[in-house]
């Protein structure tokens, strides 16, 4: 049995291998990613250079070597590796515990496509036990979160945290996420929402799974 870090280090490491010749990779944020990140170092060169989901990733891109490029200019691409919160068999996601959602699903959507790294513990066959982050207008906060309410949540704000973006994260807890597409739209078209860290919509098109036997899953 391995540790849930080398489960981590074992998907990161793993995804290199959708990496090809001349590739500009989206990269996204967390632990995860990180050992992913570890992993493209190695073969930079080969590669024209990455589009970030946060500030935490383009340092450590540029840590590296690796040319961190601007996704207007750099966009579509034609892959985007990034870690879950939360993950379930139809490759719906949580994601946003790091405050990077509304990058990361700029990103993916703009991907063609979209490989999740996780360990095992991230698998979940129903979402919402990992409270979820929804990013708002500072001016906007009290105002969604009395909303959030009303759809049966439990908002708190992280308030240490600014997103790169200049915003507000609102974590809710206690959603009963039946439906994550729908759920995802209703969110999103509340007043003042940038966007929630429900990935249904535009989910995974595949799972590299590290699991605490030491073997790997990849689900599609």
């Amino acid at each position: 049995m391995i540790d849930q870090n080398a489960q981590k280090k074992l998907a990161g490491e793993y995804a290199v291998r959708y990496v090809k010749d001349d590739m500009v990779v989206g990269v996204g944020t967390g632990s995860t990613v990180k050992y992913f990140i570890d992993k493209l170092a190695e073969i930079k060169h080969k590669i024209r250079g990455a589009v970030s989901s946060s500030s935490q990733t383009t340092n450590l891109l540029k840590q590296y070597g690796i040319a961190v490029l601007d996704l207007n200019s750099a966009g579509p691409l034609d892959i985007y590796i990034d870690g879950a919160d939360e993950i379930n068999h139809s490759l719906e996601m949580i994601k946003g515990g790091g405050a990077a959602l509304t990058q990361e699903k700029i990103i993916a959507a703009s991907s063609r496509k979209f490989i999740c790294i996780a360990d095992e513990s991230k698998y979940v066959m129903k979402l919402g036990n990992f409270p979820l982050p929804v990013e708002v207008i500072p001016l906007a906060r009290s105002y969604v979160a009395r909303e959030m309410v009303k759809l049966g949540g439990a908002p708190n704000w992280r308030e240490e945290v600014i997103t790169d973006n200049g915003n507000y994260i609102l974590d809710v807890h206690n959603l009963d996420i039946l439906e994550p597409i729908a759920l995802e739209e209703k969110i999103n078209n509340i007043v003042g929402v940038v966007t929630n860290g429900l990935f249904a919509k535009r989910g995974a098109d595949e799972l590299v799974l590290a699991k605490r036997d030491g073997s790997l899953d990849v689900l599609r």
